[in-house]
């Protein structure tokens, strides 16, 4: 029998199935729950248990884990009658992974505080790609004891493991990640249309800018997707374009000047107006190639 806590996992996206089976290979039992019947098949096969609800999944968890779109997914998952918080142990771990503003991750752990249920923000950076390899980057809000019992459950899923701070930190910490994300895959976007138009030989010169101060895990994990025009969603300009919401609005709250990332952030939004939003953030490609006159 497993020493390891029982874990509950809500949301088996492109993210959350990859994560939950690499918990299920490092021996944790995961009971998870998602409203795509073949995502739940996916987990039985890999080892886990599919519940009907999250009421059913969450009941006798130890770690409850959520991994969903969005703020309103969240609220959704954790309120109501049917909800984590009518339905988990006291004394439960819960763990957001999901994206959201961290007004909500705050909201979140007052109201599971008088659950006497503990909470702890940790949203990832490192897409499919690390999720699949288990190198994601976990940057986590909330009590160090609480940081401290989960972390051996953050080392199945990524390698970069941090505490920032208080309650809605880790979402913050998302935030600038996701700012940062964007205005490089603009920049690398733009450096490939100048490319093209000028005759040189695509590959080479993302190889070359890879190895210098231009290089970035940006560069090297959407290269293929400039080179190919493959833009199957590892994660979607959808989700991208909520992000940049929340950074834009939390930078508002706190009086910070976003230039480069207010631009960005019309762009993103440009993109999914012109129907692209299912498609992966390095599709910015097309809207660059779209004012470019080329294809797109």
């Amino acid at each position: 029998m497993s020493t390891l806590p029982q874990v509950a996992w809500i949301g088996l996206g492109i993210m959350g199935s990859p994560m939950s089976e690499n918990l299920i290979k490092a021996g944790y039992d995961v009971t998870g729950h998602t409203l795509e019947r073949e995502k739940l098949d996916r987990l039985t096969a890999a080892g886990g248990t599919a519940a009907a609800s999250v009421a059913e999944a969450v009941r006798d968890a130890d770690v409850i884990v959520t991994m969903v779109p969005a703020s309103p997914q969240v609220e959704a998952v954790a309120y109501g009658p049917d909800g984590i918080l009518e339905n988990a142990r006291p004394g439960a771990l819960l763990i957001d992974m999901s994206s959201i503003t961290p007004q909500t991750s705050v909201g979140l752990a007052a109201a599971a505080k008088e659950k006497g249920i503990r909470v702890l923000d940790a949203p990832v950076s490192g897409g499919e790609a690390g999720a699949i390899e288990a190198v994601l980057s976990v940057m986590v809000g909330g009590e160090q004891t609480d940081f401290d019992e989960a972390k051996p459950l953050f080392e199945a899923l990524g390698k970069t493991i941090v505490l920032c701070g208080p309650h809605g930190s880790g979402q913050t910490v998302k935030a600038a990640n996701q700012l940062i994300v964007a205005v490089n895959i603009q920049a690398c976007a733009e450096a490939v249309v100048f490319l093209e138009k000028s005759g040189v030989d695509l590959a080479a010169a993302l190889d070359v800018l890879g190895g210098g101060l231009a290089g970035s895990t940006v560069l090297a994990r959407k290269k293929d997707n400039f080179l190919n025009r493959d833009f199957k969603p590892g994660f979607r300009i959808d989700l991208h374009h909520k992000d940049m919401g929340i950074v834009t609005d939390a930078a508002r709250t706190v009086g910070a000047a976003l230039p480069v990332g207010a631009v960005v952030a019309q762009l993103v939004a440009s993109l999914r107006a012109q129907g692209d939003g299912g498609l992966d953030h390095s599709a910015l490609l097309r809207a660059v190639e779209r004012l470019s006159g080329a294809r797109g």
